[in-house]
């Protein structure tokens, strides 16, 4: 599936279409929530022949879905856990990802593990990742994946010269892989569009159409323009990962499903600061640390604490950034200080809330459950095994549709921009020359756009000024903010510098000196006047202020308190009772 036959636009005219077919008839599932398992919910169900409506109060992938580690893995410490099914699933998942699905997206990754104890810890690694290796070799996972390689410690200062060599005496190299995440989820929901599927952001579901105990849709709340209305709905599919509990006691469920949220926060520092040809992976005394290769940059993480306040906007305390500085130096011949630090960024992770009091040890694997007729909710799990979690809670779907589904197909389903990709970067140097951009333009923009590269292409061709570097954020083309507006589903300057290109966490200006900038380019095509255009700049600004104001507070309380001082560009707005 390429641009060129026709990968639906997630835009304003298609959004205003989305909803007018969402309240004019009856679908056979509604999902609530576009993150990686609403995105993979809408698509698994859209392949099997349903017709699905799929709404999102906030941005798509503005939750969990964009503050991730961005990592596709097997989970390494599941083995230690002896979880060998969570492990095959996952790389079985990070096969299909890698080779089929989604190859412009999903990229191998090397990482090196540095060894601190002689003896023993050497052996025991080397099993761990021989078993690793093991089981993706063996149900044919790992194509194209090199296996993990024992090094002596002058081996490893080769490829990873930034180590500090009295903090370890040998390493192992393994490969897993990495992804722009939220970019996943809102190329999956473009192909969820294209295959039929309603999307629309910014709609949110404030209460539940019931006939007696049945559910029967949603009412939603569209918060562009204020609107209320229903969308029927013979199934409605809750995929709203740490909001699960809240959606479960608005509709009277049984307490089916429990969620803790954990908050895991993540830095972003440049490339040149770590001098390494490999990522780094080490333990901590309460997590597994990753130092990850991210284009010019890196990202460290993670942390992994309870988290009870806002769940909507996490803050990272100086306390959280301060432990993964501390923790990252004890390896780092050239220690790392917060002048180093571009972007930070916190997430959540709804994890299935069991007997430990201990986020770090609460479960990662998913559960789907009906708590009352017409409703399935599904949570838990992690972003490698969304397409799993997705077609177990669409099994569910089709046992309350009663009636003939076929299974699942999203196996041999590629994402938007897969198909041609491969052939498209073998001529890249082509394209290059034909668009007149620099080759290294047409490689990042394949890595993002694959083969729905013409899009971008196309809007450079009418407006050439679109082929010039964001002032600011040169790694950026003012083209793709203009795209984020016209194809994919970007409706606020926030949307663009956050989800949409990385620009708010790639920058040590986190995105304000082209704020003015691109506000203007997003103005045409969503009909933006001079004054949304100041309110959009002014919206973002004040979102940097309080995250930079967050980020020198001790506590998560405090951290909390500032981070809520910036308003949102457009309020959720809140149904007595809670708001999904």
């Amino acid at each position: 599936m390429t641009a060129r036959m026709g990968t639906a636009a997630l835009g304003p005219t298609e959004r205003s279409a989305a909803l007018d077919r969402m309240q004019s008839q009856e679908l056979d599932v509604v999902v609530i929530g576009g993150g990686v398992v609403g995105a993979g919910v809408a698509l698994d169900a859209v392949t099997r022949g349903l017709s699905v409506g799929l709404v999102e109060a906030r941005d798509f992938a503005s939750g969990t879905s964009s503050r991730s580690s961005k990592l596709i893995h097997g989970g390494l410490r599941y083995l230690e856990q002896l979880n060998f099914d969570l492990v095959r699933e996952a790389l079985r998942e990070r096969a299909l990802l890698l080779q089929r699905i989604a190859p412009h997206l999903v990229r191998p990754v090397p990482f090196l593990f540095p060894l601190t104890h002689p003896g023993w810890e050497r052996p025991y690694v080397g099993a761990g990742l021989a078993l690793y290796d093991t089981l993706g070799f063996s149900f044919g996972f790992s194509r194209g994946m090199p296996g993990h390689r024992h090094l002596s410690r002058r081996r490893a200062l080769r490829i990873a010269p930034a180590l500090k060599r009295s903090a370890f005496t040998g390493a192992v190299q393994y490969w897993d892989a990495g992804v722009d995440d939220a970019r996943y989820v809102m190329t999956m929901l473009r192909t969820a569009a294209t295959y039929g599927a309603d999307v629309a952001s910014r709609v949110q579901a404030v209460g539940f159409l019931r006939e007696g105990e049945r559910v029967t849709g949603v009412r939603v709340r569209d918060l562009e323009s204020g609107t209320e209305f229903d969308v029927r709905a013979r199934q409605v599919v809750n995929a709203t990962g740490v909001w699960t509990d809240d959606v479960q006691e608005l509709v009277g469920g049984r307490g089916q499903i429990h969620v803790k949220a954990s908050k895991g926060i993540h830095l972003v520092v440049p490339r040149d600061r770590i001098h390494s040809l490999t990522g780094i992976i080490m333990r901590t005394e309460k997590s597994v640390l990753f130092v990850i290769p991210w284009g010019r940059h890196w990202i460290i993480g993670t942390t992994d604490t309870e988290w009870t306040l806002d769940k909507v906007h996490p803050a990272a305390s100086r306390t959280d950034i301060d432990y993964l500085l501390d923790h990252v130096n004890s390896v780092l011949a050239v220690p790392l200080t917060r002048d180093d630090v571009e972007g930070v960024y916190a997430g959540l992770r709804p994890l299935l809330a069991g007997e430990s009091e201990e986020t770090s040890k609460l479960s990662r694997e998913h559960v789907v459950a009906h708590p009352v007729p017409g409703l399935v909710m599904v949570a838990g799990g992690k972003f490698t095994t969304y397409r799993v979690m997705a077609g177990d809670a669409v099994d569910a779907v089709a046992h309350g549709l009663d009636r003939r589904v076929p299974p699942s197909c999203t196996d041999q389903i590629p994402l938007a921009g897969a198909e041609g990709y491969r052939a498209l970067w073998n001529s890249r140097h082509r394209l290059a020359r034909s668009s007149g951009l620099h080759v290294a333009r047409i490689e990042h923009l394949l890595q993002r756009y694959g083969s729905m590269i013409d899009e971008v292409l196309e809007l450079i061709e009418r407006d050439p000024s679109l082929g010039r570097p964001l002032a600011g954020a040169d790694d950026y083309l003012r083209a793709e903010i203009v795209h984020a507006a016209t194809h994919e589903g970007a409706r606020h300057l926030n949307d663009a510098l956050t989800r949409r290109t990385r620009i708010s966490i790639e920058t040590f200006h986190r995105g304000a000196a082209v704020a003015q900038e691109a506000a203007e380019l997003m103005a045409k095509p969503l009909g933006w006047d001079t004054e949304q255009v100041k309110r959009e700049v002014e919206y973002f600004t004040k979102r940097v202020e309080a995250e930079r104001a967050s980020q020198e507070q001790d506590t998560d309380q405090e951290a909390d308190a500032i981070r809520l001082g910036a308003p949102e560009i457009v309020p959720v707005a809140l149904p007595e009772g809670h708001g999904v």
